[in-house]
């Protein structure tokens, strides 16, 4: 298919809390802490460089407390940012607390990504690009949805191709199912886990979610964390994708980015859907064993103070 990657979405700054022992309420609970650049989207776009796409995108907006630094990340990462800084409001924050089985809980505070605008969305910003992805986090509040929805119509516009990742159970079920799958329309690949197929459907199995989620959309490509990935096609499974075994799984922030990343870098690189579907697995296999959402680079910068 050839061309680059768009991706609107979000940055986030992480706070990263690895626990061992169950949290003692009302007391201490002694983890390891840090703080580290993350956002669904900007993980997808960081991923999508690792995986060996060249031309990678990424707008978003970011409170000018940390803009610059979330830039230089993006940037040392070799994503393009197109950030928007938000004056009145901090860029958004999630508290991720890890338990000893690599399992993540989520703290989040949307900030300044669900500020994102129509108007910072500009068109020339799909020049050369071969696939628009978004992040369903925008999705999730009426001005940031505005933004995410000019620019899946002047993708499909285009002619791009544009792929949505649902991206939080907890945010779909207050929003509902229904309403999601009518903002997504237009989109021909949609990138659930197996939690947010369900919820999407009603449907307990993951195989039968992922068919009936591809008679709303072309492709369908259902995530399952350590038994791969299920892809569905006009209303049936057309195929499955292991995962590679982790020995030592430490966090399993932004493994489904690391899979959405890995997995359109494949497809723009010409791959069919089941070799793209192996990819995002080994990337999410190596996201597994990485604190932190973004792949492993030499040490980030430190945020800056507040």
């Amino acid at each position: 298919m050839g061309g680059g990657l768009l991706v609107v979405g979000d940055v986030v700054t992480d706070v990263v809390a690895r626990y061992g022992s169950a949290l003692a309420h009302g007391t201490d609970t002694a983890a390891r802490i840090r703080t580290l650049p993350g956002g669904a989207g900007a993980n997808v776009a960081c991923w999508a460089v690792r995986s060996g796409c060249t031309d990678v995108r990424l707008l978003a907006r970011a409170g000018a407390d940390s803009a610059g630094w979330h830039r230089g990340e993006l940037e040392r990462a070799g994503v393009r940012a197109f950030l928007a800084v938000d004056d009145a409001f901090p860029t958004a924050t999630v508290i991720a607390l890890v338990d000893a089985a690599a399992e993540r809980t989520f703290l989040t505070d949307g900030g300044a990504v669900l500020r994102l605008t129509g108007e910072d969305f500009v068109p020339t910003m799909l020049d050369g690009v071969g696939r628009l992805h978004l992040s369903g986090y925008l999705l999730f509040a009426a001005v940031s949805r505005g933004a995410a929805l000019v620019a899946l119509r002047a993708a499909v516009e285009r002619g791009v191709p544009v792929s949505v990742d649902p991206a939080s159970a907890g945010f779909l079920g207050e929003l509902g199912p229904q309403r999601f799958l009518e903002f997504a329309e237009g989109a021909e690949l949609l990138l659930p886990n197996a939690d947010e197929a369900r919820l999407l459907t009603g449907l307990p199995g993951p195989e039968a979610a992922a068919a009936e989620l591809s008679r709303w959309f072309p492709r369908v490509v259902v995530t399952l964390g350590a038994r791969g990935a299920v892809v569905a096609a006009g209303g049936e499974v057309v195929g499955r994708a292991p995962a590679p075994p982790v020995r030592e799984p430490v966090d399993s922030t932004g493994a489904g980015d690391a899979f959405t990343g890995g997995f359109l870098a494949a497809l723009l690189a010409g791959a069919d859907d089941l070799t793209a579907a192996a990819e995002g697995c080994r990337a999410g296999a190596v996201a597994v064993a990485t604190v932190g959402g973004r792949p492993p680079v030499r040490s980030p910068r430190p945020p800056p103070v507040r």
